[in-house]
């Protein structure tokens, strides 16, 4: 299980990432003022709109496009949803409880990318690279 510590550590690991609290005072984290991801727990209408609410944390996730975003829904249900306040709108709700470390990084990471200025997520892609033996 994903905890609150380990999204904080993740995100803060990005480059150029801060962490600053949302306008409802709940954690978000941003790339150059661009919220990548944050906390998103459910409202009166997203539980009225999903009847039975899942439990636990929810972490809100930019992604790239509606396309990932419909790709992540389909994926693995028990992980990914939405509610009708994203509808339109590149980000999917991350149940904390479900999601693997491993995908939790992928996920951060991805939602990092959808929201980095080109020139830092290129420095950032190549910094990533394998480095080849000449």
């Amino acid at each position: 299980m994903a905890s609150w510590d380990d999204v904080r550590r993740i995100a803060l690991a990005l480059p150029e990432a801060t962490e600053r609290a949302s306008y409802d005072g709940l954690p978000a984290w941003r790339v150059r003022d661009k919220p990548f991801v944050w906390e998103r727990p459910l409202r009166r209408p997203d539980l009225d709109a999903l009847g039975a609410a899942p439990d636990g944390p929810l972490l809100g996730v930019r992604v790239a496009d509606l396309g990932v975003k419909e790709a992540l829904l389909a994926d693995d249900p028990s992980v990914y949803l939405t509610t009708p306040h994203f509808d339109g709108y590149p980000a999917v709700l991350v149940r904390l409880d479900r999601i693997s470390p491993s995908e939790l990084v992928e996920v951060i990471t991805d939602a990092w990318y959808a929201r980095a200025p080109k020139r830092l997520a290129a420095a950032h892609r190549a910094d990533q690279e394998p480095t080849r033996p000449g």
